[in-house]
């Protein structure tokens, strides 16, 4: 004989309410669609990164100063402050490391030497080209130096003011502006120029240009031309980064205030980013002299200051 079975209890659900039911019913379709595969469909692919922008190569020229490495660093942190996420390096042409050979030995892809120069001379025509094709694995441009420029004009300005300079425009005040020399006319062109830029910014205060080698006048002659004119207050500017010798040796003949080294003002800081910009955006070929032509490779995008894009650059 079959044994009985046993009778179970029937269960017994409350009735659900309107939000419950709406709970339970949404729980139900998740369930469901977790299965649903529909043909063909590709799921959207997540975007591709962001292509790095070159490296910023800083290419001071060192000194023996020891407050001139500390001042190029200062300078260089103003300059990722500006730009957060650009890798910023530093590279010098003599006297102090980290060399810029050794910086560029150590770098792969792309790359954008800025001079901390101020004008065209040797090592911004011949030696930061050389050093660039000393370096096959980098694929490389080389930015214009940071004179002529109103941005530099304006630094110049400025350190005039910290070092007691008046604002107001007299008919005895004058400036000299010191710079290293070189025998290129190139570059003693643009330390004209760059007079020019800072007597328009002090109002017309007469700027006379002068050099501490290689190049005339010397900043003594440049004082004793300015005091025959009739100015007895005569102030030294520099177009120097960075304390060094030629940057002392144009301050001590100054007879009156002396600027102090351009090293962190925030308007250099805004040229170096302005020539990295320039740089990028110009497509033409670069030839430093008729023996070192040097192309230019497409480089990755950057995000740029908007008002730089387009600029182009002569770094010769």
């Amino acid at each position: 004989m079959t044994a009985p079975i046993p009778h179970l209890p029937s269960a017994s659900y409350a009735p659900l309410g309107t939000g419950d039911l709406a709970a339970e019913i949404t729980a139900q379709l998740s369930s469901r669609l977790c299965q649903v595969r529909l043909r063909g469909f590709r799921p959207p692919e997540a975007p591709a990164p962001a292509r790095a922008a070159p490296t910023l190569v800083a290419v001071a020229h060192g000194s023996r100063d020891p407050r001139a490495l500390p001042t190029v660093r200062a300078l260089l942190d103003r300059v990722r402050a500006l730009r957060p996420g650009l890798a910023v390096r530093l590279g010098h042409i003599e006297l102090n490391r980290p060399l810029l050979t050794d910086t560029l030995a150590e770098l792969r892809g792309t790359a954008v030497l800025v001079p901390l120069l101020f004008g065209r001379g040797h090592h911004v025509t011949h030696d930061l080209p050389a050093a660039l094709a000393a370096a096959p694995q980098l694929s490389g441009r080389i930015a214009a130096p940071l004179g002529p420029h109103p941005l530099l004009a304006e630094a110049l300005h400025g350190r005039l003011r910290e070092a007691g300079f008046p604002e107001a425009p007299s008919p005895r005040t004058a400036v000299v502006l010191g710079a290293a020399g070189s025998r290129a006319p190139r570059s003693a062109q643009d330390t004209e120029r760059t007079a020019q830029l800072l007597s328009a910014r002090l109002g017309g205060t007469p700027v006379l240009p002068a050099y501490a080698s290689s190049a005339a006048p010397t900043v003594s002659d440049a004082v004793r031309i300015l005091t025959t004119r009739g100015h007895d207050r005569i102030a030294v500017a520099g177009c120097f980064t960075a304390p060094g010798r030629f940057a002392a040796q144009c301050a001590a003949a100054a007879p009156g205030p002396a600027a102090e080294p351009l090293g962190d003002h925030p308007a250099l800081a805004r040229l170096v980013l302005h020539r990295y910009d320039q740089a990028l955006h110009n497509d033409q070929v670069l030839r430093y002299d008729q023996a070192l032509p040097y192309g230019r490779a497409p480089l990755a995008g950057t995000g740029c200051d908007p008002e730089t894009a387009g600029a182009a650059t002569v770094a010769v």
